[in-house]
Formats: structure tokens, C-alpha cells, sequence
């Protein structure tokens, strides 16, 4: 079976869906089974989601997303400096 990638809203709709089954009494592994995911999973979304809203979690994926680009480009230019001090030294 293909994995799902949720969406940030589909992740937080299903944490408050599992808050609620929660608060009925229901343990969190059912709950965790309502939804349609494993206890591993919701655990994690719990750490990472747990408490936001959807526009803080759009928001947060956007600068991971900005973040790694950033990361990306240093790392290059890092390896152009690197390239550069080579061929100003006479080493190559």
C-alpha cells in the first residue's frame, strides 16, 4: 500500500479528531485508528503539529521549505569558495 502524504490541515483536522475521541474516553491507539493512522504516527505529528493552528503550520512549512534552499545554496557557495582559494593557491 502507497503511503499518504497529509497536508498540514489534514493533520491538524485529525489531531483535534483525535482530542475529541480522547475526551470521550477512548484510548489513544483507537483513536489513532479513527483517523486511519498508526500510534507512531500521530505521536510525531503530536511533536511536531501539536498546538498549532493551520496557518502557523502552513507557515512553518513554508520556512522549512525556505530554510533548505537557503542551506543549499550556502552549501554551494561554499564549495565555489572552496574551488577558488584551490585554483588561487596554484594547486590544482
Amino acid at each position: 500500500m502507497p503511503r499518504k502524504k497529509h497536508s498540514a490541515e489534514e493533520i491538524i483536522q485529525h489531531l483535534r479528531t483525535v482530542e475529541i475521541e480522547q475526551g470521550k474516553g477512548t484510548s489513544l491507539e483507537e483513536a489513532a485508528r479513527k483517523v486511519g493512522v498508526t500510534l507512531q504516527t500521530l505521536i510525531r505529528w503530536r511533536n511536531e503539529y501539536g498546538g498549532l493552528k493551520v496557518d502557523q503550520a502552513k507557515r512553518l512549512k513554508e520556512l522549512e521549505q525556505e530554510n533548505a534552499r537557503l542551506k543549499k545554496i550556502v552549501a554551494n557557495q561554499a564549495v565555489e569558495v572552496s574551488i577558488l582559494k584551490e585554483v588561487a593557491s596554484g594547486n590544482f
